[in-house]
């Protein structure tokens, strides 16, 4: 019976793709953190990121080419540390992969409203954004490229005066979990921040309630402190409200 040697190169290539794939996994999940509760700079922790979902694909590379060499049921299990390896390295690269191929198709801006011509002003929120890269003025260009991307973000009209409309607004804002940081009813102003749960990324959102005939018109912005593009997220934002909001008795 003719019995296939081991090749111990192999197995020790298994066994380096799946320490590349499970360090660099390590890397993408201690990023976030690293901004959020160490302040660690936003450069930096990309550079992070980035560089542990390379190790991560080099994991699954060298796993996938050590895997036949290194069969099934061998003493020195280099075919099960070459499995770990694709399967580690796949759930570490999941997220920035995600990340990327969500850039490639949504557009790059950072602020979404429901009223490109007026924009809710960021006034409260205004004040804890110094420092921040991106500006609280409503960029000139974001209309016309949120109204293709996103035609369907619209103000909501509700048959409720303003001061009703105002104590729906609020609680579906602290259902979501938005830390509220300025009630005005008087002005029909509400603003809040929105954290992101991995990275600590914060947004500022401002909803503003004006009468409308009978009842109420309630616009909201949302809007990135940091980053170019938000990947969709402050649109999702402004869909959530607006959908909790209608659907508030």
């Amino acid at each position: 019976m003719f019995v296939r040697p081991t090749n111990p190169i192999s197995h020790r290539l298994a066994r380096i793709a799946f320490i590349l794939a499970t360090v660099g996994s390590l890397i993408v999940a201690v990023s976030g953190p690293l901004h959020r509760f160490l302040g660690l700079d936003i450069e930096a922790v990309i550079a992070v990121f980035r560089y542990g979902f390379y190790l991560t694909v080099a994991g699954i590379a060298l796993g996938l080419g050590t895997m036949l060499p290194a069969r099934p049921g061998d003493r020195r299990r280099g075919f099960v540390a070459a499995f770990l390896a694709i399967v580690i390295g796949a759930a570490g690269a999941w997220v920035p992969l995600h990340w990327f191929l969500e850039a490639q198709h949504r557009p790059a801006i950072n602020d979404i409203t429901t009223d490109t011509a007026s924009p809710p002003p960021l006034v409260a929120t205004a004040q804890l954004r110094r420092g921040a890269p991106n500006p609280p003025a409503y960029p000139k260009d974001n209309a016309a490229i949120q109204r293709a991307a996103f035609p369907d973000i619209e103000p909501v009209i509700l048959a409720v005066p303003p001061a009703e409309a105002f104590k729906r607004v609020e609680r579906v804002a602290t259902a979501l979990g938005w830390e509220i940081v300025a009630r005005v009813p008087a002005d029909g102003r509400l603003e809040a921040i929105a954290t992101s749960p991995w990275f600590g990324f914060r947004d500022d959102i401002v909803v503003r309630i004006r009468p409308q005939g009978p009842g109420s018109r309630i616009d909201i912005r949302s809007k990135s402190r940091i980053g170019e593009a938000d990947l969709g997220g402050n649109a999702e934002r402004v869909r959530t409200f607006i959908a909790r909001l209608k659907a508030e008795i």
